[in-house]
């Protein structure tokens, strides 16, 4: 026979890690979103500026609400302007001009330690 002490211990453990999981998602979520402003910004302020079309096209677009278990929770920075990508890797005419690129490399790592704070916290 189950012990119904047993049985309740359970209960509330599920209710525990139904929690945390709650929690770690939206710190997921917030961490996506503030790094991918981060990043916009970063992107932002080092886009070379001929007439500025460039700069005031590049965009954040979140997606996910982080909710379920298998809702990804994600976000896609870049210039909607069709010619970004030649402006961050260059062509055979014209050299790189690398934006988009270092706005990322300057925001991952304190994006990859909220992460590992999560991590962390899950398993409290």
């Amino acid at each position: 026979m189950i012990d119904p002490d047993s049985i309740a211990e359970v209960r509330a453990l599920a209710r525990v890690l139904d929690m945390t999981d709650t929690r770690v998602r939206r710190g997921a979520k917030d961490a996506v979103r503030k790094a991918a402003f981060a990043v916009e910004r970063g992107a932002k302020l080092r886009a070379p500026v001929d007439t500025g079309t460039l700069r005031s096209s590049i965009n954040t677009t979140l997606f996910g609400s982080g909710l379920g278990a298998d809702d990804t929770i994600g976000a896609e920075v870049g210039p909607e302007a069709s010619y970004g990508v030649h402006v961050e890797y260059g062509t055979w005419k014209m050299a790189p001009q690398p934006f988009l690129g270092p706005a990322f490399d300057e925001v991952e790592p304190s994006f990859a330690a909220a992460l590992e704070d999560l991590g962390g916290k899950a398993l409290e």
